[in-house]
């Protein structure tokens, strides 16, 4: 069974490396009547090397077979973009399954093109709702699941939004969280380097609190933004906050302003 996998950001890979591997492990046991072909498509919505190749290399993901490099633009442009580019690849790799992880560009369009060429799309980590149609990522999610042949949760909270939209119960699979199985299998190396990562950035022993900010509705507007980086200001009185800028928030104007 050939599975093509749909990647475009950091989230993407967290959420199928345990697929893939969990895919391989079963390849290695005997007398099984089915086995698995990965197909890795990194679609290139997020191409910095800070924020895609290095988690190909912590996660141990195998290198994409395909590579589209769509890069970023408005909604519109890298959707049509991943259309254009998604097709020809779902068409010469024959797949027996699309699988699209989370609530981007590349999920959406993704599950999308799969379902127009009548190949099965699986959604994994379906069924989430934020009941907000203004952030993009929501109608990602919406397409995505009413389109999906097979629909894999993380929670009772995503079958029951399914179920009350109407999408048939037996697609539906509560397979838990896989960021929880990333989490674990990294957690060994993250704490062997905790003491050398505090003394690089300078915050010594104790409590601290590491915070990100990087969609739209938080950093885009200059009061919200304003306001959330008050509220660290005032936690840093308390403990050490350590604050990885993304880069959507390093370009607005009053984070450029803290550097």
């Amino acid at each position: 069974m050939k599975i093509l996998y749909v990647v475009g950001a950091r989230p993407n890979f967290m959420k199928v490396a345990p697929v893939i591997a969990a895919a391989e492990r079963w390849n290695t046991r005997p007398h099984m009547a089915v086995r698995f072909e990965s197909v890795l498509v990194h679609t290139g919505q997020h191409y910095d090397e800070l924020l895609s190749d290095v988690f190909f290399r912590q996660l141990g993901l195998p290198e994409p077979d395909e590579y589209l490099g769509v890069g970023s633009g408005s909604h519109a442009r890298q959707t049509a973009r991943l259309f254009e580019a998604l097709e020809p690849v779902i068409c010469r790799h024959e797949p027996d399954a699309v699988l699209v992880p989370g609530d981007v560009n590349s999920t959406c369009a993704g599950a999308l093109v799969a379902a127009k060429l009548n190949v099965p799309v699986v959604h994994l980590e379906a069924g989430l709702r934020s009941g907000d149609r203004g952030m993009p990522e929501e109608i990602n999610r919406i397409v995505a699941d009413h389109v999906s042949d097979l629909l894999f949760t993380t929670c009772s909270d995503g079958d029951d939004n399914l179920l009350r939209e109407g999408v048939a119960p037996e697609k539906i699979v509560d397979i838990g969280n896989t960021m929880i199985d990333s989490l674990v299998s990294l957690r060994s190396r993250a704490e062997a380097t905790v003491a050398a990562t505090r003394t690089r950035i300078g915050v010594g022993e104790g409590r601290l609190v590491l915070a990100t900010l990087h969609r739209p509705g938080n950093v885009d507007e200059p009061e919200q933004l304003l306001q959330l980086l008050e509220l660290l200001g005032a936690v840093s009185l308390a403990v050490s906050v350590v604050f990885p800028m993304h880069l959507r928030t390093r370009a607005r104007p009053l984070s450029a302003k803290m550097m």
